[in-house]
């Protein structure tokens, strides 16, 4: 089973904390998409024959595309690629895109999940943010969303500097109203280059407050657990069922292709990424040339991303998949480098002997049964980046 990811760079405005390749202009829309048609054709024979399981349009902001744009992408994908009877569509929207009407049209497309970029439902947040939708739009865009989809994410960010706890809960509480499958939690993070990398550096923005975002993490998980959401990776509520098919196979080391420029692609012990210029990757495609640079992963590498991917997940890591994949010497360096966090409760050994969660995406291959698990705990979730950093093979 194998993934598809399609990255639309094309926004309205630049948010003020993204570091996503992107533009904000649409002149070379037309001619790019006809790229990313050129590109599945090319890369038609890389998945080796692979079921195709889980479509992605991320971004960017892909809601921006109309509805017979998107239908030449999918057309595109089942024309040169085998796909499942039912696979997972998603789509990245924003809320000023989701007008009834076009949410009518989507519903009567392909496309059966929705990822709804809302951040915040309140005025203020969102004009912090530079977000190009309102809090008026937020609401409603749900309210005609969840008219004709049943499979809806919605994106929270958490850790604004000055959002109170009781703000926080308003948000999560709004959120739950609609009655969402799925909910992705980020904490604000500063990245670099950003326009608010610069604010703060420049005093015109508060600093970020990891005490907060701490707490509003720790009351993320209790809230959205008292709504029978299962929080399956780090970043990641889903009720049974509603887990992200196309996330969760990253997670889990399934291959997947990425089109369009910047996208990433695995397969195996290889990795590949698309250069993150429009004007470059469109040359290039229109030459028929792949405008992407490999990587050849070694067996060390592959344990590492094992190790960061797994720990953020409710499957944690598989001991006897660590000794099977990467051999005895590593599995001791693995057992040594986590007594300290088991010592201080943030790691735990457990002996599984049925599944850790009843969902549909989850399989045997996953997380064998009787088998030895090293998980994050609930005290080290909030460090999980950082644990899982210290158990890497350098």
């Amino acid at each position: 089973m194998a993934g598809i990811y399609i990255h639309i760079p094309f926004c309205k405005q630049a948010c003020f904390y993204c570091d996503f390749h992107f533009s904000t202009s649409l002149k070379k829309k037309d001619t790019l998409i006809q790229s990313l048609v050129k590109e599945l054709e090319l890369r038609q024979n890389e998945l080796q024959n692979q079921i195709v399981e889980s479509i992605y349009f991320g971004g960017g902001t892909p809601s921006l595309l109309s509805i017979d744009e998107l239908q030449l992408l999918i057309g595109s994908i089942y024309k040169y690629y085998k796909v499942s009877e039912n696979p997972e569509i998603t789509l990245e929207a924003n809320p000023d895109d989701l007008s009834e009407n076009k949410m009518i049209q989507l519903s009567k497309s392909p496309i059966n999940r929705l990822s709804i970029g809302i951040q915040s439902f309140f005025e203020d947040d969102l004009k912090s943010m530079n977000r190009a939708h309102n809090a008026e739009e937020a609401i409603n865009c749900l309210s005609f969303a969840t008219r004709f989809f049943d499979n809806i994410t919605i994106d929270l960010i958490y850790g604004i500097p000055n959002m109170s706890l009781e703000k926080w809960q308003e948000n999560l509480e709004k959120a739950f109203s609609f009655g969402v499958n799925h909910v992705s939690s980020y904490a604000l993070t500063v990245e670099p280059k950003t326009a608010l990398d610069t604010f703060i550096k420049k005093g015109n923005y508060p600093p970020i407050d990891e005490n907060l975002a701490l707490q509003h993490f720790n009351h993320l998980i209790e809230k959205t657990k008292g709504q029978g959401f299962v929080h399956y990776e780090i970043s990641n509520f889903g009720k049974p069922n509603f887990f992200s098919k196309h996330n969760t196979s990253y997670w889990q080391g399934k291959p997947y292709l990425g089109i369009g420029p910047s996208a990433h692609s695995f397969f195996e012990n290889q990795r590949s990424w698309n250069v993150s210029n429009n004007s470059k990757y469109i040359q290039s495609i229109q030459k028929s040339k792949l405008p992407n640079t490999i990587e050849i992963l070694s067996k060390q590498d592959q344990y590492n991303e094992y190790i960061m991917t797994g720990l953020r997940t409710i499957w944690g890591v598989s001991l006897n998949k660590v000794e099977h994949d990467f051999g005895a010497d590593i599995l001791q360096h693995l057992k040594t480098s986590s007594e300290k966090f088991i010592n201080q409760s943030l790691l735990v050994i457990v002996y599984e002997t049925e599944k850790p969660v009843q969902d549909e995406i989850f399989t045997s291959e996953q997380v064998p049964f009787n088998d030895v698990v090293l998980k994050i705990t609930q005290k080290g979730k909030f460090l999980v980046d950082g644990i899982a950093s210290e158990l890497f093979m350098i």
